[in-house]
């Protein structure tokens, strides 16, 4: 699991999209294939992270926490993004196991409405797995499940990187 708790990093990649990262590359390598890893859902339920979003679209998965400054500035960002593309991408928010529960996950999301399907990642496989640095970490996968973009800080543009894969 991520050990790191980066404030205010913002690191911006695009497969075919610029000729290098606006800055270095960290987490997931761009182009590879989303691993699966185990999840669960608010009720306790263990399930596959793959099994809460749509294979035939695009997925903006973000790494959280109820505790993260940084996520909790991308949240207006989070809320336009599912108006503006509500239908045509999925989005799912992995919390991360660090200093939080499940129960505390699934208040945190009903009290803020957030716009994202949310998962409790107790164990940190798939903060393991999608190699994340950091919260407020967003992969974002085209439709064959396929890394896209990558990054990291409250200074994402979230609107520029999903165009770029619808």
């Amino acid at each position: 699991m991520f050990r790191t708790i980066l404030k205010g990093v913002t690191t911006l990649a695009f497969v075919g999209v610029f000729a290098a990262p606006l800055a270095a590359q960290t987490g997931i390598a761009l182009g590879a294939r989303a691993p699966e890893a185990r999840v669960q859902t608010p009720a306790g339920q263990t399930v596959w992270l793959s099994s809460r979003y749509g294979k035939d679209k695009p997925v903006l998965l973000e790494f959280w926490a109820t505790w993260c400054e940084n996520c909790k500035a991308l949240e207006p960002q989070m809320s336009a993004a599912a108006k503006k593309y509500a239908g045509r991408l999925s989005m799912v928010g992995v919390a991360v196991g660090v200093n939080q529960s499940a129960n505390l996950v699934k208040a945190y999301a009903a009290k803020h409405a957030l716009p994202l399907t949310i998962v409790y990642d107790g164990k940190g496989d798939a903060a393991d797995k999608f190699d994340v640095p950091a919260t407020s970490y967003i992969v974002i996968l085209n439709k064959d499940g396929q890394v896209v973009y990558t990054g990291v800080g409250s200074d994402q543009n979230i609107d520029a990187a999903i165009r770029k894969v619808l």
